[in-house]
């Protein structure tokens, strides 16, 4: 029996690097698919789960921004049933022992024995056989620590693994305390007339939990589930209760109609319902203002609209007398312009609006009002015409007001049925373009856009105009027209709701001006692992603005050191194109951004427009959209790379083969059939991860291996 463990380790690791190898040329991205809790207070340290797919050989953590730092704490991919069931004999072994020690008043079972068995009953106790969502069910445990100083905020939350960089998703620096429920294990799947089975038992100790206000309560919802927090409030306090949910988590493909749907009901001491909230206007992330009428305990509540729920069911919920905009107004300025920006909302008397500073180039900006808390974020727009505010009345043809293009008028529809209606001279043959910016700067108007000549005659009309820019849109509100004028003459361009309504808060900002011939350009995927020396491609989409229909060249600019790319042309009419990117490194532990760009002429200037990266989202079943993220990032992985064990393998002592070579013997005699090659290659690779991830006894894990190596060697 010259065969050693080492052998016959180097066989069936030889089939696992293979299949790390496959994977890697597939290009099968490493994906996650929530993280919980989605957030920390600022000079924190918190316990993070991620669940996902594809995870083997997780190495690290990146965050975006600074003052974040996460350390990799453990990785539990799904095992498989032959797995468990080796799991199920070593913890029963151990058991025994410890039961025989403890009657016979033996000394204690050794340290690393302890720890296996501990590791194996949370194994157990966590397995799920039949889990919802089998991309959720591999779990990396992490510890995050957030600097006192650390900029409050969304951040992007990716794992790095050995063949790759996961999508990013969404994770929130706070600063208010926060508290967390216990994370829920992996949800089981639903089956229909027998769903109950699949709804978490919760402790009923954990059916309601206490806490202190102001706080930031973070927790998952699992099938027809309710979670509870009770508190304390006095009487004047102005409290607003706010989620983030679909903030968290935009798009889930297998959900209908696509997201967690937060529900919030507020109950007084009494039991008797005093609030209620299940939309923030169009947003599903549901707000709460409530002002206190007296002292006296109250409880929230939190589901899904349908009762649904799983891992990937994430919320952070904010109870605080905190600063609130539910508008703005103006929603945009001028690049390099003062503004004075209105505010309307709760909460706000002391507070201040910091807008993006003068050297803010045009685009759409996220703005907060800073009081003894920080509010929510809103968009605020940024452009390079010349703008002014709308001069009521303007209601009509009759009282239409005057206007010189190019212009950005910032507009409120201001109570239901109201028009705004703006006059303009116009020459026969030029071409025209009035757009409303509203839904896409968080206004709740459904706009209506109207163009009529001198005599009242219809020249076009626009409801909805689809942005695909606007990832994150489902309901394109806003409208846009491009028409060529028939005649010289007087035109109106008419604003309106579709909805026939109205108020404060319904703003809007219409660009009315000649073509601005333009674009934009998305990447997908924003994650990319590339193999040694090898080459990995990305698909860029274009979004054509104002009629612009020439040839974009696409290329890298200034790409790291060992990484370059092809360069690709996007036709005219062609809405994406591949572009590849090459390495001649074997490595690049670290994953390091890369920034495509995009060239277009224009009559006789240039335009150059960076790539956003994007994710490529689903939306239940079937409807797909582009959400930007913070940047393209690139890893090189050698496929053949295997890192080192974390546990020493020793030799199988000469007993335990001479033990399993008996065994084998006994075994062939009663005619009981042995071993595959293909079996033994499987069955050492199961038994090595579970022995280098200390969820097996090395006593046991010789015993096992002893059994496979005298299988090959026919005993």
């Amino acid at each position: 029996m010259e065969r050693t463990i080492t052998k016959i380790l180097s066989l069936s690791m030889f089939g696992l690097v293979g299949s790390l190898t496959l994977a890697a040329f597939v290009h099968a991205q490493p994906h996650i698919g929530f993280v919980y809790p989605a957030g920390a207070q600022q000079a924190a340290t918190v316990s993070v789960r991620l669940g996902g797919q594809r995870l083997d050989g997780v190495q690290s953590m990146i965050v975006s921004g600074t003052g974040v730092r996460a350390e990799l704490i453990d990785y539990q991919p799904m095992l498989s049933n032959q797995q468990f069931t080796v799991l199920r004999e070593n913890l029963r072994e151990l058991q025994r022992e410890a039961k025989e020690r403890a009657g016979r008043k033996r000394r204690q079972m050794d340290e690393e024995s302890r720890k296996v068995m501990a590791r194996i009953q949370q194994r157990l106790d966590g397995r799920e056989n039949f889990p919802a969502n089998r991309a959720l069910a591999n779990l990396v445990f992490v510890r995050i620590t957030v600097d006192s100083d650390a900029e409050l905020g969304p951040r992007e939350i990716r794992l790095v693994t050995l063949n790759g960089v996961s999508n990013p998703l969404t994770f929130h620096i706070g600063e208010l305390p926060e508290v967390a429920r216990e994370p829920m294990r992996t949800a089981r799947m639903p089956v229909l007339g027998n769903e109950e089975a699949a709804e978490r038992k919760r402790p009923p100790d954990q059916a309601e939990q206490r806490v202190t206000v102001p706080c930031t309560a973070n927790g998952q919802v699992a099938a027809g589930e309710v979670n509870a927090y009770r508190f304390q409030a006095s009487r004047g306090q102005r409290l607003v209760i706010a989620t983030k949910a679909r903030q968290l988590q935009p798009y889930i493909a297998d959900a209908v109609p696509g997201w967690f749907q937060p529900v919030l009901t507020l109950y007084n001491a009494d039991g008797r319902e005093v609030a209620f909230n299940d939309n923030h206007r169009f947003h599903s992330d549901s707000v709460i203002y409530y002002e206190v009428p007296e002292d006296g305990e109250f409880v929230l509540t939190i589901s899904d609209a349908l009762f649904r729920g799983r891992e990937d069911w994430v919320y952070r919920l904010t109870i605080a007398e905190r600063p609130f905009l539910t508008s703005i107004f103006p929603l945009g300025g001028r690049v390099g312009e003062p503004v004075s920006v209105e505010m309307l909302g709760w909460n706000l008397d002391q507070a201040q609006l910091v807008l993006p500073p003068s050297s803010a180039p045009s685009g759409i900006h996220s703005v907060v009002a800073h009081g003894d808390l920080i509010s929510n974020r809103v968009p605020f727009a940024l452009d390079t015409l010349p703008e002014r505010i709308e001069q009521e009345p303007n209601n009509d043809r009759s009282q239409a007001e005057p206007i010189e293009l190019p212009v950005i008028i910032n507009g409120r529809i201001q109570q239901p049925g109201d028009w705004d209606v703006f006059q303009f001279e116009g020459r026969a043959g030029q071409q025209i373009v009035a757009e409303v910016m509203a839904r896409r700067l968080d206004s709740p108007l459904d706009s209506l856009l109207k163009l009529t000549d001198a005599d009242g005659n219809l020249l076009a009309l626009n409801d909805d105009y689809e942005d695909p820019a606007t990832g994150l849109n489902t309901h394109h509100a806003d409208s846009y027209l491009m028409v060529e004028l028939p005649s010289d003459g007087t035109y109106f361009v008419h604003v309106g709701d579709t909805t026939h309504q109205g108020g404060d808060e319904y703003g809007y900002r219409l660009r009315i001006s000649e073509p601005q011939p333009d674009f934009e350009l998305r990447v997908v995927p924003p994650s990319l692992g590339i193999p040694s020396k090898r080459n990995r491609s990305v698909r860029v989409y274009a979004i054509r603005r104002d009629g612009f229909d020439g040839d974009i060249r696409i290329g890298l600019r200034n790409p790291p050191k060992g990484i370059s790319g092809t360069t690709a042309t996007l036709r005219s009419g062609q809405e994406m194109v591949q572009l590849t990117i090459r390495t001649q490194l074997v490595r690049l532990d670290r994953p390091v951004p890369v920034t495509i760009v995009g060239r277009a002429q224009v009559d006789d200037r240039e335009i150059v427009r960076t790539a956003l990266a994007a994710e490529d989202r689903m939306q239940a079943f079937l409807w797909r959209h582009l959400v930007p993220v913070d940047r393209l990032m690139v890893r090189v992985f050698n496929p053949s790379y295997r890192p080192p064990g974390q546990r020493e393998i020793t030799p199988i002592p000469d007993e335990i083969l001479a033990a399993a070579a008996a065994a084998y013997r006994e075994r062939q005699q009663a005619g009981q059939p042995s071993f595959t090659r293909q079996q033994v290659v499987r069955r050492m690779r199961e038994l090595h991860y579970l022995y280098d991830n200390y969820l097996l006894t090395e006593d046991f894990y010789h015993r096992k291996a002893a059994e496979c190596e005298v299988a090959v060697d026919g005993g």
